[in-house]
C-alpha cells in the first residue's frame, strides 16, 4: 500500500515539475517572441508616442508597446511613478518627501512586468536639474530598479554639470535630449559632454534636422560613443515652405534611412527610438501609427547599401 502511495506521490511531483517547466518555457518563448531588433539595429519608442491613447497607466504603456511590435522603450516617468503610488498632490513638498522615502519595490515590479512581456526598459525619462539632491538620487535609484541605462532630461550645460556627480555616484548615465538647440550657433554638444564621463546624448535626429537642415550622420560618426539613443521623427528642414514641421514618415526630409543604415553598417550600439510627433489620422490611433513607423524602419533596413 505504501509503495503504491509513494508511486502516486512521485508521479504527482513529476507532473508538477513538468508543468512548471512547460510553463516557464512558454513564458520564455512569449518574451523572446517580442523582438524589434532589425538587422542588428534596436528599434524602440519613447512612451510619449502613446500620449493620446485612453489608457495612460503603466500597463497601458506596456500594452501599447507590445501591440506595436516593440521590444524596448524609453519610459516616461509619469506612468511608473503613478504605478509606484505617487501622491495626487500639487504640493511640491509632499511630492519631494514621497520621492525621498519611497521603496523601490514597485519599480522592481514594473521591471519584471515589462521583462516578462519581452520589453526592455532602456531609459527612464525622469528628473530635473532643479530637483533636490534627494530627488535626483531617487531618480537614479528608480532607474537602477527598472534595469535602465540612465535617466534623460533636457540638454544644457548647467543641467549636465548638475547631474554629472550623481551619474558617477550611481554608475549610471545622465542622458540629454535636444530640441532645437543645435540651430543656435553658440550651442555645443561637446561642452555638454565635457561635464563628465557619464554624460551621454539622446540625440533627437528630427529636431536636429529641423533646426539645422543638416543630416546628423556626420555628428553621429563623430560622437557615436557618447550617444545612447536617438529619437526618430520625420520633419521638414528650416528652409522648407513649412519649416521645421512634423510629417508622416516618408513625407518629410529627415534622412531616417541614412541614419538607420549607418547604425547597421557601423554596428553602433545606439537604440533608435520612434517618437510619434505628427498628428494621428482620424481613422487611426497612436499604436497603429507607431507600428507603421516600425514598418518604415524595417523597409529602410532591408535595402542593401
Amino acid at each position: 500500500m505504501k509503495t503504491t502511495k509513494n508511486r502516486i506521490s512521485t508521479a504527482l511531483k513529476l507532473s508538477v515539475m513538468v508543468l512548471l517547466f512547460l510553463s516557464a518555457q512558454t513564458n520564455l518563448f512569449a518574451a523572446s517572441k517580442q523582438n524589434s531588433k532589425i538587422s542588428g539595429v534596436q528599434i524602440g519608442t519613447i512612451t510619449y508616442s502613446f500620449r493620446s491613447i485612453p489608457d495612460q497607466t503603466l500597463q497601458g504603456m506596456l500594452n501599447a508597446a507590445k501591440e506595436a511590435g516593440l521590444s524596448s522603450v524609453e519610459l516616461m516617468g509619469g506612468a511608473v511613478e503613478q504605478f509606484a503610488g505617487i501622491p495626487a498632490s500639487s504640493d511640491p513638498q509632499v511630492i519631494r518627501k514621497w520621492r525621498s522615502t519611497v521603496s523601490m519595490d514597485k519599480f522592481k515590479e514594473a521591471r519584471k512586468l515589462f521583462n516578462s512581456n519581452g520589453i526592455k526598459i532602456n531609459i527612464l525619462k525622469l528628473g530635473d536639474a532643479g530637483w533636490s539632491d534627494e530627488e535626483i538620487d531617487y531618480a537614479f535609484n528608480a532607474c537602477k530598479a527598472l534595469g535602465a541605462q540612465g535617466i534623460t532630461s533636457e540638454i544644457s550645460e548647467d543641467a549636465a554639470a548638475r547631474f554629472a556627480p550623481f551619474a558617477e555616484k550611481h554608475n549610471l548615465y545622465a542622458i540629454f535630449h535636444n530640441h532645437g538647440q543645435p540651430g543656435n550657433p553658440k550651442f555645443s554638444f561637446d561642452r555638454v559632454l565635457a561635464k563628465g564621463p557619464k554624460i551621454m546624448l539622446n540625440l533627437d535626429c528630427g529636431h536636429y534636422f529641423g533646426a539645422t537642415g543638416e543630416s546628423p550622420v556626420a555628428l553621429i560618426k563623430r560622437l557615436h560613443n557618447r550617444i545612447i539613443s536617438f529619437h526618430l521623427k520625420d520633419k521638414t528642414g528650416p528652409k522648407a515652405a513649412s519649416p521645421n514641421k512634423n510629417q508622416v514618415w516618408g513625407e518629410g526630409e529627415t534622412p531616417i534611412a541614412d541614419i538607420l543604415n549607418l547604425i547597421k553598417k557601423e554596428k553602433y550600439p545606439i537604440t533608435c527610438d520612434i517618437e510619434l510627433e505628427y498628428t494621428v489620422p482620424a481613422n487611426s490611433d497612436a499604436v497603429k501609427e507607431v507600428a507603421k513607423c516600425l514598418d518604415y524602419c524595417k523597409a529602410a533596413l532591408a535595402v542593401k547599401k
